[in-house]
């Protein structure tokens, strides 16, 4: 016989992870802390050692689809600072004018 175990102890299936959580517009935080490494990408790409341009687009890869998606976020929870965001525009722009130029 098998032993079923008492239903005191068990706990229900929480539900919170299911919910979509909105905390507020974005930082200006988060933006200036991508511009600041957008900038650092293009300024490790200008360099003339193998090692550190590698790095340097390395870097920028990576933070294109995360920009992207914090634009898009910004988009649906609220953009937050105008002027941060705008810095982060503008430098992603170059880091895309760098890529197709």
């Amino acid at each position: 016989m098998a032993h079923a175990a008492p239903t005191s102890h068990r706990r229900g299936a929480r539900a919170s992870h299911r919910q979509i959580r909105t905390d507020g517009p974005i930082q200006p935080t988060t933006w200036l802390g991508l511009t600041f490494a957008l900038i650092f990408g293009l300024v490790l790409t200008g360099r003339s050692h193998v090692g550190v341009h590698a790095a340097g687009v390395t870097l920028l890869v990576m933070l294109v689809p995360l920009t992207v998606a914090v634009f898009a976020t910004g988009l649906r929870q609220g953009i937050g600072s105008t002027k941060a965001a705008l810095s982060t525009g503008i430098a992603f722009a170059l880091v895309v004018l760098k890529f197709l130029l």
